[in-house]
């Protein structure tokens, strides 16, 4: 979906700079919200895609003011109220109130290495390929309201199809509930010319990794 999300190639923002030592977490709490992203997630009650789409749903505003584990913590409240295991005065409480729904799986100790494994999103084909390495496409002029793994800055560009790399999961149809819908994905290569223009350094090339269904053949 377009959204402040989407940041690549964009200006105004500043230098990135990197923290000396950094810590893991810069406080217990962040630790806690990834310790609540991998259970709930293991629960089943949404995916990894629908985690990230509550994320992209975020206003400009709050996006850009908050940490990285804040907007984990959102996404992972608007998710739990969604689908109704907590309700609002529980968190207003700030304990239970209310019988929850029942869930697939329920994440204990002796589970917990296996919540930091993600299942594989590789599917078995049911249809050729329709690109090949070497092929040049021009990526899909779209800007869906819902979640896309393509990229802002790579839409309408013209590049070179340089691997296939297997018939998996969309995430665009998992993360509005529409079901698996398995794709071809491609790794795509970009001139930094066509993707920023003339101005652009004249060695730097980008790859992106782009289902079928945002690839037209050129």
């Amino acid at each position: 979906m377009n959204g402040i999300h989407d940041m690549g190639g964009m200006h105004g923002f500043g230098n990135v700079t990197q923290e000396a030592d950094e810590p893991v977490f810069h406080g217990r709490w962040e630790g806690r919200v990834l310790g609540l992203q991998r259970s709930l997630l293991y629960t089943r009650a949404w995916n990894i895609d629908i985690f990230r789409r509550e994320q992209e749903r975020l206003t400009a505003s709050d996006y850009l003011s908050v940490s990285y584990y804040d907007r984990w913590l959102r996404s992972l409240t608007q998710s739990a109220l969604d689908t109704r295991l907590v309700n609002a005065d529980e968190l207003e409480a700030g304990h239970a109130l209310h019988t929850g729904p029942t869930v697939q799986r329920v994440l204990g100790v002796n589970e917990a290495k296996a919540a930091f494994i993600r299942a594989p999103f590789g599917r078995p084909q049911t249809r050729d390929a329709r690109f090949a390495p070497g092929d040049r496409v021009r990526t899909i002029n779209e800007h869906p309201s819902g979640h896309t793994r393509l990229p802002r800055y790579a839409r309408d560009k013209v590049g070179k199809v340089s691997a296939v790399r297997g018939f998996h999961v969309y995430p665009d149809t998992v993360a509005s509930g529409q079901g698996e819908d398995p794709q071809w994905l491609y790794t795509v290569e970009f001139s930094g010319s066509e993707l920023w223009g003339h101005g652009a350094d004249p060695s730097l090339v980008v790859s992106i990794e782009a289902f079928e269904p945002y690839l037209e053949a050129c």
